[in-house]
């Protein structure tokens, strides 16, 4: 078997970061384990499961939202409160015991309970509609906030003194409390219900709490989560995603465990922080998500024989996009990570470029999800552009207020610096579909915008060459940003350049298909020792 122990946390807490339906999300949450997930469970490639160490009560919407709603998991908090549901269950809160005399206010974004002219509770919904949590008000301040799980419970109940959060219960299916989590970091475990239930598919049984109060929350779920790792197999294999909540966890209870971490873009920077190189020493291998992670793993002391490998958590493939068949030529620039000063030497070159090429625009792009980033971003431009004696109106939103004269508009300074604004995968793919050229100045280029592009057959222009840019053959390496203006000639202004740049890219995404990682994690999987004959299709190991 093949555990997957995921780093899915709210910051650092042992907590879901599930959102409110009308809440912008401000990253994605697709990450290394998700994509390994999904590349386990839709190529059968052995018996896996997911080892949860969060709080997720909406565990089963965020499964729905990855693809891979009936991948098979235990939950230590389902574990804590001896929850043995399995389904979704529809819960309305019109089923809830509201007081007679209660009001029901719809507001665009909530539900507004009201009883006697006075806010008696806010209710709000995830983004599938269903029941997340409902805020009860006294003298109008919180006093209480209860939290339901997707399966049709309450799951944990928050108790507020004058404003402030005082402590979480956390309930069974019956609505008994198992653990008090207080406000300074110690719990309390119900003297009368003070056990915990430990499940497969041939034990069921209830375990006592060792202690009736912890130091932290973190103290109980070792406790249980090691009871748990009794009823595994030492043949068994763990990949663990490397997170600074919980690799000091695990490092304690899976010495002497065949394991495998996962690192993935910045979640755990290592340089500097020697006890973490150390849990990761007594690994059996390392997987990084790009060759710059597995470079800068390479430099820790204590890891350079480390058994190691860069397996990309995404795949490519020929899914052509629609750049050709608009009437403008659009430059994706990423411009999140750019060193010093690259900023505006770029924007200069672009706007150079732009003065000469008509059809040609620049589409700022950025994963940061605040709501000002676009006009942060374009003020910056606007300067820059200024300074530079060029029209800064290049560089500004889309007038909602267009005029109903076309003369008016063609006397108008064209807008020719967009701001695109992308954080989930669907978003992004989207986004590149339309582009004509990539150019990413950054140190480390943007891993799933390469991989974007090589599917979609976008040339690129980078600073160095990659796994997925060969220099002369998909793409340019610009070292001198003077000439990146003959880049964009380069590609922009000859259709046979551009045409040998998708040629070339296929050709190079025909390295880096599924079948290639499935082919990777094979030859992990088999160096830690699990399996010498594993195979796609096969889910049992020999």
């Amino acid at each position: 078997m093949l555990y997957f122990i995921p780093a899915w946390y709210l910051k650092n807490e042992w907590k879901e970061d599930e959102q409110f339906w009308y809440r912008r999300r401000m990253k994605t949450e697709t990450d290394d384990t998700v994509k390994q997930i999904q590349l386990f469970q839709r190529n059968s490639i052995c018996e896996y499961k997911i080892l949860l160490l969060s709080y997720t009560p909406n565990f089963r919407h965020f499964l729905h939202r990855q693809g891979v709603f009936r991948v098979p998991y235990w939950s230590v908090f389902d574990a804590i409160q001896e929850v043995q549901r399995k389904k979704q269950a529809v819960l309305s809160f019109h089923n809830l015991n509201w007081p007679k005399d209660i009001e029901f206010i719809y507001t665009p974004f909530s539900i507004v309970a009201m009883l006697n002219k006075e806010k008696y509770a806010l209710i709000e919904f995830g983004e599938y509609g269903n029941l997340i949590q409902v805020n009860l008000y006294r003298d109008g301040q919180i006093s209480r906030k209860n939290i339901y799980d997707d399966r049709g419970f309450i799951s944990c109940t928050s108790v507020y003194e004058n404003g402030s959060k005082a402590y979480d219960q956390y309930l069974t299916e019956k609505g008994v409390w198992k653990l008090c989590h207080f406000a300074d970091g110690h719990v309390a475990v119900n003297p009368r219900s003070n056990q915990y239930l430990i499940r497969t598919p041939k034990i069921q049984k209830q375990v006592p709490f060792s202690k009736n109060t912890y130091g932290s929350m973190e103290e109980v779920i070792e406790e249980v989560f090691k009871k748990a790792l009794e009823t595994t197999r030492h043949a068994d294999m763990f990949c663990a995603a490397v997170h600074p909540q919980h690799l000091g966890l695990l490092g304690r209870l899976l010495a002497g465990r065949k394991t495998c971490f996962s690192v993935f873009e910045n979640r755990f920077p290592l340089d500097g922080n020697q006890a973490a190189v150390e849990i990761l020493s007594r690994g059996d291998y390392i997987v990084t998500d790009s060759e710059e992670n597995l470079a800068m793993i390479s430099r820790q002391k204590g890891l350079e024989n480390a058994a190691k490998k860069s397996i990309p958590p995404y795949d490519t493939r020929m899914d052509p996009g629609i750049s050709q068949q608009l009437n403008v030529q659009k430059i994706l620039f990423p411009v999140d990570h750019l060193p010093e000063g690259i900023l505006e030497g770029a924007v200069k070159q672009l706007a150079a470029y732009l003065e000469k090429n008509k059809d040609a625009r620049v589409h700022l792009f950025t994963r940061n999800a605040e709501f000002n980033r676009a006009d942060i971003l374009l003020t910056e431009v606007r300067e820059i552009l200024r300074r530079s004696d060029y029209p800064s109106g290049w560089a500004r939103k889309e007038d909602s207020n267009k005029s109903e004269n076309p003369l008016d508009e063609e006397n108008q300074i064209p807008i020719l610096f967009i701001v695109e604004q992308c954080v989930d995968e669907l978003s992004v793919n989207k986004c590149v579909r339309e582009q004509r050229l990539l150019v990413d100045l950054a140190d480390t280029p943007d891993l799933f915008l390469q991989i974007s592009c090589v599917s979609m057959g976008v040339p690129q222009v980078l600073r160095t060459a990659t796994r997925y840019m060969r220099s002369g053959k998909n793409g340019r390496v610009n070292t001198e940003l003077a000439k990146l203006g003959k880049d964009l000639e380069y590609y922009l202004e000859s259709i046979g350049n551009w045409n040998e740049a998708v040629i070339q890219s296929y050709e190079l995404g025909k390295n880096h298909t599924t079948q290639y990682l499935i082919k990777q994690w094979k030859e992990v999987i088999v160096s830690i020792g699990n399996s010498t004959g594993i195979a796609a299709g096969n889910r049992r190991f020999q």
